[in-house]
């Protein structure tokens, strides 16, 4: 019997292993793989323990197959187990999966049915010294075959793995992988081959169990392999200065950051009441429909903003609802931030929007009455202040510019220049103020007559000067003719007289046909040179007439 403690005390030592990690260490789909794999290599000791705690064949059978079919299993529990440590678990699907765990299976079938002894035979009537047969060895070369496979995919991937962690990771699982093999060999060396000529050695498959266990177990604390995401998670949990808990469907909580305990007073395993919470606030309408939202579309994603009374600080509440697979709802999570500083700078900003907004309002009013000015100063710029007609610059700059187009594209066009006959005689015997109101009176006249193309500028004094373009000459004679009466029948009233007036006037016609120069300032003082003449020849011959300029 004393060579039943060894098997027995590494059967313990395992099982204290497999307790530490389910107590210390959350349940993640890596861990369910690994406890299920360490489940099954405790079984391998317990059942060499148990076979010498009885002396019945039948007993004695049943633990002996249940330590081998544990051995079947032993295989594609360390093919799955790499697979999830490798980060390749999306290859394990149903038919994969079903294809890994076949051999394994038929070894099991092989073990528990035993036929015609093929697998093992019991030697003087007990199962504590028993002889292996055909069966035995395809269990063997099996298991050799899921180790050798598990250990290429390590390989694999420790040459794609560039992190120096998960390198160690990784080389730490290859090294379980070869002790368990290595002590497997030996165990099988001693005790099955070479059993007739040495001793029997207990335990040592079970010690290379327990050792490389131990190489996971110093993988999952020292190097992280399942935990490092989820405690990273942890810490971001928390630290974070948002608040942060977690209820059931019924509103009992589960868990909580310290960022919610400046906002709720609930602690783990009490019930979160949401109309509770909100009741000492002022509520408005807004408030209310959250309220009903949260009470009648548990499914809905929630978000309202609060004011606490206590200390006045903005808390912006969002509700996410847990769902499973089927949509059902399986609790929510319920964050606290505070918005007050965001709050201020929001109040701040639109305090300040509104400041710029009316100092905008203030620069465009003046912008505008800037534009109206620079609109008036241009217009002083160019017209004439008491008849309103434009000014001599101005009609020159113009007409240098309508020149050099009449001469490139062979365009017509006539000059009027005229002036008020015996209006020094008006303003000696009716003053001033009467003579304006006469040189008002005309321009308003022969403005009433002309196009909006035509341009009509005061050349000085009582002079004025029209420029025609597309006029001809005959079109420019039959023009003039009509202002002079209308200028003739035209009156001003000064005190009980009737003003009457009349103009003398010089035209000069260009035909567009003709028209060549090669200095157009020079060309316009001939041009204005020509019609003063003709205005002279009017007023020599009498007056009240108009002139064309040859």
């Amino acid at each position: 019997m004393a060579l039943v403690w060894p098997d027995l005390l590494l059967f313990v030592a395992l099982f204290v292993l497999f307790v530490g990690v389910l107590a210390i260490n959350r349940i993640t789909v890596m861990h369910k793989a690994y406890l299920a794999f360490h489940f099954i290599m405790m079984l391998w000791p317990f059942g060499q323990f148990s076979i010498s705690t009885t002396g019945d064949p039948e007993y004695q059978l049943a633990y002996v197959k249940l330590a081998f079919i544990a051995v079947s299993l032993l295989g594609p529990g360390w093919l799955v187990f790499v697979l999830f440590l490798t980060g390749r678990a999306e290859q394990l699907n149903r038919r994969r999966a079903f294809v890994y765990l076949v051999p394994a299976l038929v070894c099991a079938a092989f073990v528990i049915w035993n036929p015609a002894h093929l697998f093992m035979s019991p030697i003087d009537g007990t199962y504590a010294n028993r002889s292996y047969g055909t069966l035995y060895w395809v269990l063997v070369i099996t298991q050799f075959v899921y180790f050798f496979s598990s250990l290429l995919i390590m390989f694999q991937s420790l040459k794609t793995v560039h992190s120096l962690n998960q390198r160690k990771q990784l080389a730490t699982a290859v090294v379980g992988i070869f002790v368990l093999t290595g002590f497997s060999v030996t165990d099988m060396l001693i005790n099955v081959l070479l059993a007739p000529w040495l001793p029997v050695v207990p335990g040592l498959m079970s010690l290379g169990i327990l050792l490389s266990d131990c190489c996971f177990v110093l993988a999952i604390y020292r190097y992280g392999a399942f935990d490092l995401i989820s405690m990273a998670q942890r810490d971001i949990f928390e630290h974070m200065t948002t608040g942060i808990i977690v209820v059931d469907e019924s509103g009992k909580v589960l868990e909580m950051n310290r960022g919610a305990l400046p906002f709720v007073k609930s602690a783990k395993g009490e019930m979160f009441e949401m109309e509770k919470f909100l009741s000492p606030l002022q509520t408005q309408g807004e408030v209310y429909e959250f309220l009903y939202q949260y009470r009648h579309h548990p499914l809905d994603r929630l978000q309202t903003e609060i004011t606490l009374p206590e200390n006045s600080r903005h808390v912006s509440i969002q509700i996410s609802p847990v769902l499973d697979n089927h949509k059902s709802l399986l609790g929510r999570v319920i964050t606290f931030h505070d918005v007050t500083e965001l709050r201020k700078l929001v109040d701040e900003m639109n305090r300040k929007n509104e400041a710029l907004h009316e100092r905008n309002l203030e620069l465009v009013t003046i912008q505008e009455e800037l534009f109206r000015l620079n609109q008036k100063l241009e217009q002083m710029a160019i017209t004439d202040p008491l008849t309103g007609c434009y000014n001599r610059r101005y009609l020159m700059q113009q007409l240098e510019h309508e020149l050099l187009l009449n001469m490139r594209y062979k365009i017509p066009f006539s000059v009027f220049l005229f002036d008020i006959d015996h209006f020094k005689m008006i303003n000696d015997q009716y003053g001033h103020l009467v003579g304006d109101e006469v040189l008002r009176s005309t321009a308003d006249i022969v403005r009433s007559k002309l196009r909006r193309t035509d341009i009509l500028a005061r050349y000085g004094g009582e002079e004025f000067t029209i420029y025609l373009p597309h006029t001809n000459r005959e079109q420019a004679e039959s023009l003039a003719a009509r202002m002079m009466i209308a200028i003739n029948e035209n009156s001003v009233t000064a005190g009980a007289d009737e003003v009457h007036v009349t103009i003398s006037m010089g035209i000069v016609s260009e035909d567009g046909e003709e028209l060549a120069f090669d200095d157009p300032k020079q060309y316009l003082r001939e041009l204005f040179s020509r019609a003063d003449t003709a205005l002279y020849k009017a007023k020599h011959e009498g007056r009240n007439r108009m002139i064309l300029a040859r």
